[in-house]
C-alpha cells in the first residue's frame, strides 16, 4: 500500500525536544555537582542554591505578570539560571547575595531584552559579574575545604585567608617567583614549595576537596553531568573542547613559573571554573554561535581571554568575563562564518 505524501511549507524536519525538556535535563545534569557542593561545604550550600533558584523563578514571574505577558517559569530556564548563579558564589557569602544576583540576572540579563531567546549574554554570568563588581569583599572570600598535606594548609608568608583557591594561591606565588629580588629569600623558598604542592594536588583538584565557588570545585562531578548532556546531544564538542584546548596550550606555554613551556596543563584545566564554564555556560544555546566555525572561534576566544585574565589581569579567574565578552561578538561570528549557499543566483 502506498504511503501518503504530504506537501507543506518549511520547516520539514521536526524534533521531539522542547525547551522545558532541555532545561530540566541541564538541571538534572548539575545534580551530581550540587550534591558534591553540599557534601564539601555543608547544608549552607543547599540553602544558597534553593534561595537563588527561588529568587530567579519569582523574579521572572513577577516581571511577566507586571508586563501582562504569559508566565513561562514552568519552562525551567529561570530555575536553571538561579542554579548556575548559585554555582558561581562561595558558601561563605551572605544569603542575600544569591538573591540579588538572581534578581539582576533575570531582570537585567534576560527580561529587559524580551525574555528567553533574546538575551545577548548569559544571565547567570551577568549576575555574577554584577555581584563581583558590587561586593568583591563577599565574592572573593572562599570557604576553605583544605585537605591535609595539600598546598593550601602550610604556605606561611602567603595570604590564604581570603585566597583559599588554587588559582589565588598560584597567582600569588607566581608573582613572587617572577620577581624573586623583591622578596626575602625565605618567602621565595616558600613560594617555590607552594607551586610543587599545587602541582602534586591534581587528584584533590579533580575530586573537589578545595576552596572555591559551589560549582567549580569537583571536576569529576561536573564531567559526569557534561557527559550526560553530550550523550543527549544537548551540547556539542566544538565549544568546550576548543575552549579547554586553548587554555591548555596557552597555559603550557605562558602559565609556568620557570619560563616558557613550563606550565602544568592539568593544573590549569582542573582549577577554577573552566570546566563549569566550558560545558555549561559557554554552550548556552541562546548566547553561543550556531555555525560550525563560529563555535570553534568562540571557544578559542574564550580560552585566550581566560588565560590573559588569569596570568595578567587583576583577578585570578577569567572564565566569567571571557564568556560574557565573547557573547557580544556572537552575531559577528555567525555572520562571517556562514557556510556558502549552493544553487543561488550570482549577483550581477
Amino acid at each position: 500500500m502506498d504511503q501518503p505524501f504530504y506537501v507543506s511549507s518549511s520547516p520539514h524536519l521536526s524534533d521531539r525536544e522542547s525547551i522545558p525538556k532541555i532545561m530540566y535535563a541541564v538541571v538534572l545534569s548539575l545534580l551530581p555537582a550540587a550534591l558534591g557542593a553540599i557534601y564539601f561545604f555543608g547544608i549552607r550550600a543547599l540553602w544558597i542554591m534553593a534561595i537563588s533558584m527561588a529568587a530567579a523563578v519569582l523574579t521572572e514571574a513577577i516581571i511577566q505578570k507586571a508586563m501582562k505577558k504569559p508566565i513561562t517559569v514552568a519552562d525551567g530556564s529561570a530555575l536553571l539560571t538561579g542554579m548556575l548563579l548559585a554555582f558561581n558564589v562561595s558558601a561563605q557569602v551572605p544569603l542575600w547575595i544569591p538573591v540579588v544576583g538572581s534578581v539582576f540576572a533575570i531582570a537585567v540579563g534576560k527580561q529587559v531584552f524580551g525574555g528567553l531567546g533574546f538575551n545577548p549574554m548569559n544571565p547567570a554570568l551577568l549576575g555574577r559579574a554584577f555581584l563581583l563588581a558590587s561586593w568583591p569583599s563577599h565574592m572573593l572570600v572562599f570557604d576553605k575545604v583544605i585537605p591535609r598535606g595539600s598546598a593550601f594548609n602550610s604556605v606561611s608568608g602567603i595570604d590564604v585567608i581570603t585566597s583559599a583557591t588554587p588559582l589565588n594561591v598560584f597567582k600569588q606565588v607566581r608573582e613572587i617567583l617572577a620577581h624573586p629580588d623583591l622578596y626575602p629569600t625565605a618567602k621565595v623558598t616558600q613560594a617555590d614549595l607552594a607551586v610543587h604542592r599545587l602541582y602534586d594536588s591534581l587528584d584533590t583538584l579533580f575530586i573537589g576537596r578545595i576552596g572555591g565557588c559551589l560549582g567549580e570545585t569537583s571536576v569529576l562531578l561536573l564531567l559526569i553531568g557534561a557527559a550526560f548532556l553530550m550523550y543527549k546531544r544537548y551540547i556539542g564538542w566544538k565549544i568546550p573542547f576548543s575552549y579547554i584546548g586553548t587554555v591548555a596550550v596557552l597555559s603550557w606555554i605562558f602559565g609556568g613559573t620557570e619560563g616558557l613551556f613550563s606550565g602544568n596543563i592539568l593544573f590549569h584545566i582542573f582549577s577554577g571554573g573552566l570546566i563549569l564554564g566550558a560545558f555549561y555556560m559557554a554552550t548556552d544555546m541562546v548566547t553561543s554561535p550556531v555555525t560550525y566555525k563560529g563555535r570553534i572561534y568562540f571557544g578559542i576566544g574564550c580560552g585566550v581571554i581566560t588565560v590573559l585574565i588569569r596570568l595578567v589581569g587583576g583577578y585570578p579567574e577569567g572564565v566569567s568575563y571571557s564568556i560574557l565578552l565573547m557573547n557580544l561578538v556572537v552575531p559577528l561570528l555567525d555572520r562571517y562564518t556562514r557556510p556558502k549557499v549552493f544553487g543561488g543566483s550570482k549577483k550581477q
